[in-house]
């Protein structure tokens, strides 16, 4: 008596085509008509949450766009114009090299670049970690300044100014941090 070959089983887990056709049939895996892909079927059926995960606090996206903006404008002044930028802050002429003064400025503007990322997303935890760079960005800054006037022993108007417009950026940076992160209310 002939032996049968034993059977070989096919697993469609594995096999590519297989998996592919199975959620062709599901209709997963594709575009809908509103341009969103669908991994599951029941997420098909519910609808994207993501859009609807996040309450922003009124005025976060404006808020992000002004600190976008003025950090940018921040940035260039200290890449392309660092004397001057000094002389404003300091009402002294910069003694050394500019070097410092630009590097700030290549710093600030990556933190700008970031703050126009978090402009454009909708996921809360990197809004949250944009809020959160920009401020301890502002509480370093008014650190920093604050220590460099001390030595100098002068307080000019222009340096109390930004003293000032850095606790202003950074107490309502952390509130809208402090918002974001808060559970919502149940119903």
């Amino acid at each position: 008596m002939a032996s049968k070959p034993p059977l070989m089983k096919k697993h469609s887990q594995t096999d590519l085509v297989s998996r592919l056709k199975t959620r062709k049939i599901l209709g997963v895996g594709g575009e809908d008509d509103d341009g969103e892909v669908h991994r599951s079927k029941i997420s098909q059926m519910l609808g994207n949450e993501i859009k609807f995960a996040v309450r922003e606090p009124i005025g976060l996206r404006l808020w992000i766009l002004i600190s976008a903006v003025a950090l940018t404008v921040m940035a260039l002044m200290a890449l392309v114009f660092p004397n001057q930028l000094y002389e404003v802050v300091f009402e002294e002429e910069l003694s050394t090299t500019s070097i410092s003064i630009r590097l700030y400025g290549g710093a600030v503007l990556s933190l700008a670049l970031i703050m126009w990322n978090g402009l454009y997303t909708v996921e809360k935890v990197i809004i949250q970690w944009t809020l959160l760079s920009e401020a301890c960005y502002f509480a370093v800054q008014f650190l920093v300044t604050s220590i460099t006037l001390m030595e100098i022993g002068t307080m000019t108007n222009a340096a109390i100014l930004l003293l000032l417009s850095r606790v202003f950026f950074l107490v309502v940076t952390l509130a809208y941090y402090y918002h974001l992160g808060r559970r919502p209310k149940k119903i």
